[in-house]
């Protein structure tokens, strides 16, 4: 009796697991019996890219960051339209490249599994492929998002380099993220560059009185300002200096030394929970920071995702069906 009991349990225990992953409709290895290649041909058409371009992974990661941060996962920001009028042609978003490396990895799909692999996914595997390209972290990807089919210029409103710490939180928790994953998620500014429009005003009228921002390294500052003159729109600037094309936790050190880039960046050290992520990761030398950064990604790669029947699956990334 006890033995039927225990088998129950387990087989009720079983039912809800895979409710669970049904009510989710995300799973790693989605694709295992219709596309079983399809995590393979991605990487090769990623690490070819990489090889000859590896400047494209800051660009690639930032693109699925804002891809699920407008109307969640759904490939929305890969969409073309009219008079310029997607996701794709607002400002934030005209800094994104490799979208020909999606467009490269869909068509080498469509040759070995047509219609089943969809473009969100194809962006969530690039993403990770992308850092393991630069020897950053890897995590396993769940897939079995369908793409949509709207992309609107309107409704792009990302957090901003700009940002305080109240309003990045809010924005991330709006999306199921907390202030961990705020803090992991922008470790992935150890790789890239920014411009120096982003940094006028930090370095040269922070309150409108022709001052910088006191959060920002005096010494950093006087470096930046050489490199960043007031009316300079083109100069770019290493995000992590010195290892900028590596993923690595540097960037954690920069930021506990007030020398983080961005505002965005200075901001992790004006909330205590962030701080103190922040610091945990200097202190442990970032022992727990790729595990972190892949756990993180998978969190954002639930938000809000179309599953089952919702959207479809395009054919090309560009254009819906």
């Amino acid at each position: 009796m006890a033995a039927s009991k225990r088998l129950v349990v387990s087989c009720l225990f079983l039912v809800l697991l895979f409710a669970q992953a049904n009510s989710q409709g995300l799973k790693v290895g989605f694709y295992s019996k219709t596309c079983p290649q399809v995590e393979g041909i991605v990487r090769k058409v990623v690490f070819d890219a990489m090889k000859k371009a590896p400047t494209l992974g800051a660009p690639l990661l930032r693109m699925f960051f804002h891809d699920c941060f407008v109307r969640g996962c759904d490939g929305s920001v890969l969409l073309d339209k009219p008079n310029n009028q997607a996701e794709k042609s607002a400002v934030p978003n005209l800094s994104l490249r490799g979208f020909g490396i999606i467009d490269d990895s869909k068509a080498a799909l469509e040759k070995v599994c047509p219609g089943i692999v969809s473009c969100s996914d194809v962006l969530a595997l690039i993403a990770r492929d992308a850092m393991v390209a630069l020897e950053g972290p890897s995590w396993e990807v769940e897939t079995g998002r369908r793409d949509g089919r709207v992309s609107n210029i309107n409704e792009v409103n990302l957090p901003s380099p700009f940002d305080n710490i109240t309003k990045l939180i809010n924005d991330f928790r709006s999306k199921g993220l907390n202030e961990k994953d705020l803090v992991i998620l922008s470790g992935g500014h150890t790789i890239g560059i920014g411009h120096c429009p982003l940094l006028t005003n930090r370095l040269y009228n922070f309150t409108g009185k022709g001052d910088s921002d006191p959060s920002l390294d005096s010494e950093y500052a006087a470096k930046l300002r050489k490199k960043c003159k007031p009316t300079d729109t083109t100069t770019a600037l290493e995000m992590d200096p010195g290892s900028f094309k590596t993923f690595d936790v540097s960037y954690f050190t920069l930021v506990a030394k007030r020398r983080g880039l961005f505002q965005s960046d200075a901001a992790l050290l004006d909330n205590s929970k962030t701080r103190a992520y922040v610091l945990q990761q200097v202190r442990t030398h970032g022992s727990m920071f790729f595990n972190d950064f892949g756990v993180s990604m998978v969190k954002m790669g639930r938000i809000g995702v179309l599953t089952g029947q919702a959207g479809e699956i395009r054919k090309t990334c560009r254009s819906a069906n």
